[in-house]
């Protein structure tokens, strides 16, 4: 299909990689080339020059690039306009989330889908803010879901959610016995924080350094659930969104430390690239996405 073999052009002379392109379409190197090979014999003329670590592209390999990025646009919004008027819901959605959203808020919300829309299958790229925004625009992903403010003038961003951050403590240290703190008892504490690219770490560093505080020791984990346990076992305390400590918040295995006056948001967002037609099912899902609010699943 005279489809398939333009998408596979467009991703290898967007790549400039053969491997990696047959890796991204999940097929064999072999037969990537085999469907260069048809476009050069379909329209006559050598499409590109290439060896084992470069590719580059003749004068009518760049034309065919453009109108090719166009044809497939055009058809995947001709399918979109189809879908619609069939509301079919069908197809794949692959979705880079952070860690907060992807282990806390996207299976419930993949539940919801999934019993209205069965014929969908999903799949959840998890991984920090800055990996999943890397990710986004590599064009590995439908869509990203990351837990910061982002500032990308090449993505189209969306606030989908606020986010609410508290400090919290394991039951029995010493900030947890005092239902308010002021700032002056968080000094040369001992912190648990995230690695650097996570939106949560972004926050926490904010926090800190507007607030002055001296740190007396930290320890740095990759994930929001490393983290809630290292306090769990008295490690220290840290900063994580109410979403991850939820459970243990209410069945008071960690308390929360509020200060007077100060609330810690941040802003959930959806992050797209400019140039993509969105299948149905990413449609749908997304709609359903910015119609939440703060009290989904509370």
């Amino acid at each position: 299909m005279i489809v398939e073999s333009l998408k596979s052009y467009v991703t290898v002379v967007e790549l400039r990689n053969f491997s990696k392109a047959a890796e991204i379409l999940h097929m064999s190197q072999p037969g990537v080339s085999s469907q260069i090979r048809n476009l050069e014999k379909e329209f006559n003329v050598k499409l590109m020059h290439r060896s084992p670590k470069w590719v580059k592209l003749t004068e009518a390999g760049e034309l065919l690039y453009v109108r090719a990025k166009e044809m497939l646009n055009l058809y995947e919004s001709v399918k979109l306009d189809i879908a619609r008027l069939q509301d079919n819901v069908s197809g794949s959605l692959q979705i880079g989330a952070s860690f907060t959203i992807g282990e806390y808020v996207l299976p419930r919300l993949f539940s919801s889908f999934a019993k209205q829309y069965p014929d969908v299958s999903m799949e959840v790229f998890i991984r920090n803010s800055s990996q999943v925004i890397e990710a986004v625009r590599r064009n590995d992903i439908d869509f990203g879901l990351v837990e910061e403010d982002v500032e990308a003038p090449d993505l189209n961003v969306t606030t989908f959610m606020r986010d609410e951050l508290i400090i919290v403590a394991a039951e029995g240290h010493p900030l947890s016995l005092s239902m308010n703190i002021d700032l002056e008892q968080l000094q040369q504490q001992i912190w648990v924080l995230r690695e650097t690219g996570s939106g949560t770490r972004s926050v926490s560093d904010r926090f800190l350094a507007q607030t002055g505080l001296r740190i007396s020791r930290s320890y740095v984990f990759n994930s929001s659930q490393s983290v809630k346990e290292a306090v769990f076992s008295g490690l220290g305390i840290a900063m994580l969104s109410r979403w991850v400590v939820k459970r243990e918040l209410s069945t008071g295995v960690l308390k929360e430390i509020s200060i007077p006056g100060i609330l810690m948001e941040r802003n959930f967002s959806l992050v797209r690239r400019k140039d993509q037609i969105p299948t149905r099912a990413n449609e749908v899902f997304s709609e359903k996405l910015l119609k939440l609010d703060n009290h989904f699943i509370w």
